[in-house]
């Protein structure tokens, strides 16, 4: 296994002490850091809850239904869980629109750094009201076995990510059942990750109890919200308020989750069967759910963001400075304005592998790698060996090809291969568009690396160090040639820019975490395995009435808020 926390900060250790400076923040950075959005970072017609009606009961459309609702499970991560989940499940921290932590005092009512030498130590607070739906209260034991579970040292938990809890030595009660106390291995400044959502120590007593109690069924929960009914052959879920919530009083008596096909979506708006679902980018679904009787489409920038991978082991572009010239070449700006048309979303490209535009520390890093240059382009051609001949270019004879792998059946990443291979045909740089199963995109193409370019949205959350940490890390050497990239599906890294990572996340003043980001993402952009071309929006459509719920972005929803205009 790569080293992650605890080995590789130790030798960071060394290299900080060696090089005798640390990072240097820079020009505009701090500004950067509280500057407003350059785009829409929430739309959820925020309302006090004074003026919510109470009552009532929504209708929430989903594309999927789940089989695994363990979130904590490798098959428990999507969009359908997480809708449900968050109005059920514990967390510790909740994000606001910039991303930014802030405690959830429903559950715990502190949550602090008690010591930082020998080890960073964190503890807890349980809000002493806090209990399971089954009677039985929140404790420390919660928290222990969820770290034992999500440690990655039992591999029979089949656990969605183990990074952020790797580096936890030892979680022990504290004064009270209700004190956590968590010591670290080493520093984690993104520690506020942890915990969320926290699932019951039954849960987590087994991998059997881990991988199969939440299968098709909801068994315990402490939220705003309790399971009414579960259906997973009719796919919905239906919840009703907890009478035993200690919380504030939700304002919707009800909420029922449906599924339905996404090409049914807005049919079933219009019938009365939904009051809220997200649309895709669709400018035809934009377009007609506008004429909806009732409808209000709510758009912020969402939590993903659309890219361009570069395969930094194929053979044409293992020379970074083909890699440069690819990006050089590709016009990000009309590459947004195509996918995004009809969308009425501002043309702001990402300029940031690490903070989205809507994030709290957000600075533009593109600088001349992310700008659109044919000309530097040709010049970087030119010095790796690729000279024109004719209208291609040619090294020892053969043309420089670019196999561009888009998965079928998804019309907008087909255009927007086609159009990246026009701009690229401009320097002499020819494309290979190869259509594969949709099924096979990721397993037996992008993972075994069989690829030179692609195009995907890769997510993002408010913990940007240990959310994009596997995608830029330097792979493993093991035995002749043989290197483990992990979910660096770009195969290329740098120790300098794993240095810059561990930096970042393991600094524990705040102030100094934007400007070191920053300073790994300028690493980033001159490796260029990753090209941002944009933040994804996200919008939500949802009954005119309806308040504090929407295009949520980075913020995550108050479920006991949610209602109807009084």
């Amino acid at each position: 296994m790569r080293p992650r926390w605890p080995v590789a900060l130790a030798l960071l250790a060394a290299v900080w002490a060696a090089s005798a400076c640390g990072a240097q923040r820079g020009p505009g950075e701090q500004d950067g850091a509280l500057a407003p959005s350059p785009v829409k970072a929430y739309d959820i017609n925020p309302l006090p809850r004074d003026k919510v009606k109470d009552g009532g009961t929504l209708r929430w459309g989903l594309v999927d239904f789940p089989t695994q609702w363990n979130r904590n499970h490798v098959d428990g991560d999507g969009n359908a869980v997480e809708a449900v989940t968050d109005a059920l499940m514990p967390r510790t921290f909740r994000s606001d629109e910039r991303g930014r932590p802030s405690l959830d005092t429903d559950y715990v009512t502190n949550a602090r750094i008690t010591a930082t030498s020998p080890r960073q130590v964190v503890t807890y607070s349980i809000n002493p009201k806090a209990r399971w739906s089954d009677g039985k209260p929140i404790t420390w034991n919660d928290f222990a076995a969820q770290w034992k579970a999500m440690s990655g040292r039992d591999h029979d938990y089949r656990v969605d990510a183990a990074i952020a809890y790797e580096n936890i030595q030892s979680v022990a009660r504290g004064s009270s059942d209700r004190e956590v106390v968590v010591t670290l291995a080493q520093p984690f400044n993104e520690w506020q990750s942890l915990f969320t959502p926290l699932y019951p120590s039954v849960t987590n007593a087994t991998p059997a109890a881990f991988n199969s109690d939440w299968i098709n069924r909801i068994p315990v929960t402490a939220g705003p919200f309790r399971v009414e009914r579960l259906d997973a052959k009719g796919r919905t879920v239906t919840l009703a308020r907890d009478p035993g919530w200690w919380g504030n009083r939700p304002k919707l008596d009800r909420m029922e989750f449906r599924t339905v096909r996404p090409d049914q979506m807005v049919r079933a708006f219009t019938k009365g069967d939904v009051d809220v679902f997200e649309v895709g980018p669709s400018p035809d679904d934009y377009a007609r759910v506008r004429e909806a009787w009732d409808a209000v489409v709510r758009q912020a920038a969402g939590t993903q963001y659309r890219q361009f991978t570069m395969n930094g082991e194929s053979p044409v572009l293992s020379d970074v400075r083909v890699r440069q010239a690819v990006a050089a070449a590709l016009d990000r700006r009309a590459l947004m304005q195509a996918d995004l048309k009809g969308l009425g979303w501002p043309t702001v490209t990402l300029d940031n592998h690490f903070l989205m535009n809507s994030q709290y520390g957000y600075h533009a890093n593109a600088a001349e790698t992310g700008g659109y240059d044919p000309a530097l382009a040709g010049r970087l051609l030119d010095q790796a060996g690729w000279k024109m001949s004719g209208k291609a270019r040619t090294k020892n004879g053969k043309p420089l090809t670019l196999r561009f792998v888009v998965p079928d059946g998804i019309p907008p990443s087909l255009a927007e291969a086609q159009a990246a291979g026009r701009m690229l045909q401009r320097v002499g740089v020819r494309t290979e568009v190869r259509k594969v199963s949709f099924n096979d995109f990721f397993g037996k193409y992008l993972i075994p690396g069989d690829f030179d370019l692609t195009a995907f949205a890769y997510p993002s959350t408010p913990y940007p160090v240990s959310g994009a940490f596997d995608v830029y890390a330097d792979g493993e050497r093991g035995k002749g040639d043989d290197v483990e990239w992990y979910s660096n599906l770009g195969r290329s890294g740098s120790r300098q820019i794993d240095q810059a990572m561990y930096r970042a996340g393991s600094v524990l003043d705040p102030a100094k975490v934007p400007g070191l980001l920053n300073d790994a993402d300028r690493l980033v952009w001159k490796e260029v395995n990753v090209l941002p071309l944009y933040q994804c929006p996200q919008g939500v459509v949802v009954r005119s009435a309806l308040a504090n719920i929407g295009a949520g972005g980075f913020y995550d929803l108050r479920y006991e808020d949610i209602g109807y205009a009084s």
